[in-house]
């Protein structure tokens, strides 16, 4: 594969490595670029879930429920967890997601005590349709990097991250 031609990060790191000689910039030519990628993701995010009147963290709640499979429901700290949001904020994502009719909340069968939020039908055609468009715009983000580099690059970001996860 032959190498990418001259981006405006390649010209910030010229211009750095001018102005600050004394400096090792290198960590700019990776995490520049990180940072421009995930500007793109998120427009195409906002794009898929937008075109499904959907905000993000709509998106998160109802794909946390859609990936546990039947039923599709959670508690509410389970949601939190997933989520990375306080108790607080999760409760008025769950207010306004009933308020749609994406999720409901019954009490649990094995405890009466204990609230489960589930996923309606129409919560899950809506996570269901914004989730297919997200694979689209992110498989053309992706397109100019052969299918064999992207599996290496998500084994590097991997690397990268794992210092960051607490799983």
């Amino acid at each position: 594969m032959s190498p990418a031609p001259d981006d405006e990060v390649d010209r910030i790191v010229a211009a750095w490595r001018r102005e600050r000689p004394d400096l090792d910039v290198a960590p700019l030519e990776v995490l520049s670029r990180v940072s421009r990628l995930a500007r793109h993701l998120d427009l195409a995010r906002r794009d898929a879930f937008g075109a499904h009147d959907l905000e993000s963290w709509e998106f998160d709640v109802l794909s946390a429920l859609r990936r546990e499979g039947e039923p599709y429901e959670l508690t509410p700290t389970q949601l939190v967890r997933q989520t990375l949001v306080t108790s607080g904020t999760m409760t008025n994502r769950l207010s306004r997601l009933v308020g749609r009719g994406l999720v409901s909340r019954a009490s649990s069968d094995a405890d009466h005590r204990s609230k489960l939020v589930r996923l309606t039908d129409e919560g899950r055609g809506v996570v269901d349709a914004a989730f297919a468009d997200l694979v689209a715009h992110e498989r053309r983000l992706l397109a100019g990097l052969p299918t064999d580099r992207q599996g290496e690059l998500a084994q590097l970001l991997k690397g990268l991250l794992a210092p960051f996860d607490d799983v």
